[in-house]
């Protein structure tokens, strides 16, 4: 990747860094929250659930839906209001949503990085294992106790987050039964997952859906098209998927313009 290409991507990664929200104002649906010490990234970090209509007055348990930049100044608001609506349509089975709040954002969604151009997007990055980590020893099991959940667990995320939602789905595939990733910044650390895709899909063992998206900005449709590439030529019993380009829509437009499509299809292959 050039300079100028991993230039524009800065550019576009600071202007959304914090998702779309700075740009909507969604409507806060009734939710409760919660704090977890955790030891795993060695801070505090607020936990933001909301729950389907009728959770209070059944004893049914719910599949759940962990979702990254989930603040409720972030995307949280919107995507709970978009499964109510969902669920009221009866378009897809009542799900917990789970979001969890950002503190720093850049360094929790990435990887190591070799390159300088990647390292300017924040003082510091490479923090994805130990939020991984936060995520699978710490969070799963905060909210299995203080909810009723069924096994099935969802990830979503964009951007940075559908990057990580990607690394996620190839270095650790048990952690989640389903993975949603929007614009994923698969340039990362010169395109390091879609270097080794082929090695990462062949050792998944069991059943994982994995719903992804493309806008049109170049230096993001072009690595996620090869990604879909990669999958189309490889022979993956265990794994259903589904790529969404979206050439029409921007960086900042595609998870509200994708969102629902991606819900409805990941969601009813569970």
């Amino acid at each position: 990747m050039n300079f100028v290409k991993s230039l524009l991507l800065i550019l576009i990664l600071i202007c959304h860094s914090n998702g779309n929200t700075q740009l909507h104002t969604d409507s806060l649906p009734q939710y409760d929250s919660f704090t977890i010490a955790s030891k795993q990234v060695s801070e505090i970090r607020k936990i933001n659930v909301w729950t389907p209509a009728d959770y209070q007055s059944s004893q049914k348990t719910y599949p759940v839906l962990y979702m990254l930049d989930g603040g409720t100044q972030e995307d949280f608001p919107h995507l709970a209001n978009t499964l109510a609506a969902l669920i009221d349509a009866q378009k897809i089975k009542p799900i917990i949503l789970v979001g969890i709040e950002n503190t720093q954002r850049r360094r929790d969604l990435t990887g190591p990085t070799k390159v300088k151009q990647d390292k300017k997007i924040a003082p510091v990055v490479g923090g994805a294992e130990a939020f991984r980590m936060f995520i699978k020893d710490e969070l799963i099991s905060e909210i299995n106790t203080r909810y009723r959940t069924e096994n099935a667990k969802v990830i979503i995320g964009e951007s940075l987050a559908g990057l990580f939602v990607t690394e996620t789905f190839f270095i650790m595939p048990g952690l989640f039964d389903a993975y949603i990733a929007f614009d994923p910044s698969l340039w990362w650390n010169k395109q390091y997952l879609i270097n080794q895709a082929s090695a990462y899909l062949n050792n998944i063992q069991s059943k994982k859906i994995f719903w992804f998206a493309a806008s049109g900005e170049p230096s993001i449709s072009e690595p996620t098209n090869q990604l879909a590439d990669i999958l189309k030529l490889n022979t993956l019993q265990n794994i259903i998927w589904h790529y969404s380009p979206e050439p029409n829509e921007k960086h900042s437009t595609i998870f509200r313009a994708a969102k629902e499509k991606a819900l409805i299809w990941t969601l009813n292959k569970l």
